[in-house]
This record gives C-alpha cells, structure tokens and sequence, in this order.
C-alpha cells in the first residue's frame, strides 16, 4: 500500500524561514518604551532570523563617545533626541537587521518617516504600565525617569507615546514570559502582515 502524503501541517514552511523570505532583505525596526524589551528581543529575533542586530543607543553612545546619561546631563534632551535621529537614519541604509531603537525614536516624526521611506517593518512592542515600571527600577540608567515621581512621568509618556507607536506596522504584547514566547508571536505577527502584501503568485 503506497505511503501516504504528509499532513499539510507537517509540510508547513517553518516560521523564521517564511519571514526570512517574504521580508526579501529589508530591516525590522523595534519601537516602543523603556522596559518593553526591544534590546533583549530584537537580539533574540535577530539571531532566529539569521539578521545582523544593531542597537541604536549603542551607536549613538559610540558616535558621541558618552553614554546616554552623559549626553542628557551636559547637552540635554533636544541634543540627544537630534543626535539619535541622525544615527537612526544613518542605519537604516537599505541593508537588512533588526534595529532597536530608544523609547523617543519613533516619536519623532522624521524618523517615522525615514523607517517608512527605507522599506523597513516598525514593530511596536506594547507593554502594560506596570510591567514597564517593574522592569525600569531595575537600571538606574533611565534619564528620563530621574524625577521627583517616576511613576506619573511613566504615565506621561504613555500617554504622549503610545497614539504615535500604534503608527507601526505591526505591535505585539510584551508580557512577563519567556522571550521566545514574544518572539513566537512577532514572527506570527510579521508572517500574517508579509502574507498579506506579498503578490498572489509569491
């Protein structure tokens, strides 16, 4: 009796290997919060996908050759936020990665803009207040939260950010889970979102 064919579903294309195709060499960028995880994920994304990562605070620090905190304390907040739109748009040169971006990146309206004109997939990490919160007082080195009330700070800044990161292409929940978890349903998140621009006979 011949064998049978395999279930489609054991046929299935694995997951990285369909988003890996379908995004046809353009970046991820990782938008949202402080403590929403865009390092620690975008790292582990990175390598599933076979991508080069790169930290936009880290070569912002590199370009300046001060860290964050430096430059806020001596230069302020307009310094940086100028600084950090030149080096992101400096690294979205067409090439693909997994770009994480500062909690005030996508805020700026040319750096959307420049995200949108290089091709590349936004991906909003949203995360609940407390979680953030719980994950920040972990590091001390958080500018903006070095206030009198970091607690009505954060909620500022949820309130002022979040309208402009729903503006991603896509946003995934970040929770208190194991990463891969996240990543599981990032990778789901791009294969639905690249499915439905791919041409019909991709």
């Amino acid at each position: 009796m011949p064998r049978s064919e395999p279930a489609a579903a054991d046929r299935a294309e694995p997951l990285e290997a369909k988003v890996s195709r379908l995004l046809s060499g353009r970046a991820l960028v990782m938008v949202g919060m402080m403590g929403a995880g865009k390092s620690s994920i975008g790292r582990r994304l990175a390598n599933r996908l076979g991508m080069p990562f790169v930290d936009a605070d880290v070569e912002i620090e590199r370009a300046a050759n001060q860290t964050i905190s430096e430059i806020f304390d001596r230069h302020g907040e307009a310094y940086f936020r100028d600084g950090e739109r030149r080096v992101i748009q400096r690294l979205l040169d067409g090439k693909p990665k997994v770009l994480a971006t500062g909690g005030g990146a996508f805020v700026n309206a040319e750096t959307r803009a420049a995200i949108q004109d290089d091709g590349a997939i936004s991906i909003w990490l949203k995360a609940d207040r407390d979680v953030l919160m719980s994950r920040v007082k972990r590091r001390s080195n958080r500018p903006l939260l070095k206030t009198g009330d970091p607690e009505a700070t954060m909620d500022r800044l949820i309130a002022e950010r979040y309208p402009l990161y729903a503006e991603a292409t896509i946003q995934v929940q970040s929770r208190d889970v194991a990463h891969d978890v996240v990543i599981d349903d990032i990778l789901a998140a791009l294969a639905d979102h690249l499915d439905q621009q791919a041409p019909a006979d991709a």
